[in-house]
C-alpha cells in the first residue's frame, strides 16, 4: 500500500512569493509530479498550513485544485489556517464536535486524521474533546492505524521551533501509548525538515514541505531558520510488517544519473560511471 503526504502548502494570493518561490505553482508541482510518479497510491494526506494567512479565497483555490486530483485527497489543518474558515469551504472535513478530524478507510487499516490546532498562536493543541475522540477511535479499530497531524509532537532540539511543537504532547503521548500495538506510523509536518524518530514508541516522520524549507540551526534560540533546499513531499510504502518513507526532493533540478547495476557481477572498475 502506497500514501503520499505533502505538507506546508502555504497557498498564498496568485503572484504572492514565500522566500522567492510561489506557493501556488510549487503545490501544483507537487500534485502533478507525485500523480504522474504514484498512480498507484490510495491516498494524498496534506498534513497542514494550507493556507498562508487563513484566507478564503486560498482554500476554494486548494478545492478546484484537488478536485482534479486523480487521487483521493485529504486535508489537515496547520497553524497558518484559519479552523472557522477552512470550515466554511470544506464543512464535510468537521467531525461531530466541530474539529477538522477524520477517519480514511484503506486497503491496510485506517488513517487518522488529527487536527492540533489552536487560536492565535503557532503552537499546536490537543485538547480533552480531541483526546476522546481519539481514544475512542483507537479503541474501536484493529490495526493497521497511520495517524497524520500537522504539529510535531516530539522537540526537534531547535529552540524556536520547539516553542511552537504540540502543547499536549504528554496527554497526546499517553492516548497512543495505550493503542500503540496497532498504530504503525504517525506524519506530521510544521517544521520545514526532514524527520525522523519515535514517540512512545510510534515511528514518527515528516518531509520538508513543498515551498520554502527549514534549516536546523541549533545555535540560533530566537527565530526559525530557513534554507533554499528543494521542495518536497513524502511516499510511503506500507507493507503488512513495515513502513518505509521516502522524501522525494522533487524541486531538485540537477541530472538523475543511472550509474550501475545492482548485480555485483557487473561491478567493474573500467566500465562503471563514477
Amino acid at each position: 500500500m502506497k500514501l503520499l503526504q505533502l505538507t506546508d502548502i502555504h497557498l498564498t494570493k496568485p503572484g504572492d512569493t514565500i522566500a522567492g518561490r510561489e506557493p501556488n505553482e510549487n503545490f501544483r508541482k507537487a500534485l502533478h509530479h507525485a500523480t504522474r510518479h504514484h498512480q498507484d497510491a490510495e491516498a494524498v494526506v496534506i498534513t497542514g498550513d494550507l493556507s498562508d494567512w487563513g484566507d478564503r479565497e486560498d482554500y476554494l483555490r486548494l478545492k478546484t485544485e484537488i478536485a482534479a486530483c486523480p487521487l483521493p485527497v485529504h486535508l489537515c489543518i496547520g497553524n497558518h489556517d484559519e479552523r472557522d474558515i477552512f470550515l466554511s469551504v470544506f464543512p464535510e472535513c468537521a467531525d461531530e464536535n466541530g474539529f477538522v478530524q477524520s477517519l480514511v478507510p484503506l486497503s491496510e487499516g485506517t488513517a487518522i486524521l488529527l487536527d492540533s490546532w489552536g487560536a492565535n498562536s503557532h503552537a499546536g493543541f490537543y485538547c480533552a474533546k480531541r483526546q476522546a475522540w481519539l481514544d475512542a477511535q483507537l479503541s474501536r479499530l484493529s490495526g493497521p492505524i497511520y495517524l497524520f497531524m500537522h504539529h510535531n509532537p516530539v522537540p526537534t532540539g531547535v529552540a524556536p521551533m520547539d516553542q511552537i511543537m504540540l502543547q499536549d504532547a504528554d496527554a497526546f503521548g499517553q492516548i497512543i501509548s495505550r493503542h500503540k500495538d496497532k498504530i504503525r506510523h504517525l506524519f506530521h509536518g510544521h517544521c520545514h525538515l526532514p524527520l525522523t524518530g519515535s514517540f512512545h514508541g510510534i515511528p514518527f516522520s515528516a518531509p520538508r514541505g513543498t515551498n520554502h524549507a527549514g534549516w536546523p540551526d541549533f545555535d540560533n534560540e530566537r527565530n526559525l531558520s530557513a534554507s533554499d533546499l528543494p521542495e518536497s513531499y513524502a511516499v510511503a510504502f506500507c507493507g503488512p510488517h513495515s513502513v518505509m518513507v521516502h522524501m522525494v526532493e522533487y524541486g531538485y533540478e540537477g541530472q538523475i544519473r543511472r550509474e550501475g547495476s545492482p548485480d555485483y557481477a557487473e561491478w567493474d572498475r573500467l566500465t562503471m560511471v563514477r
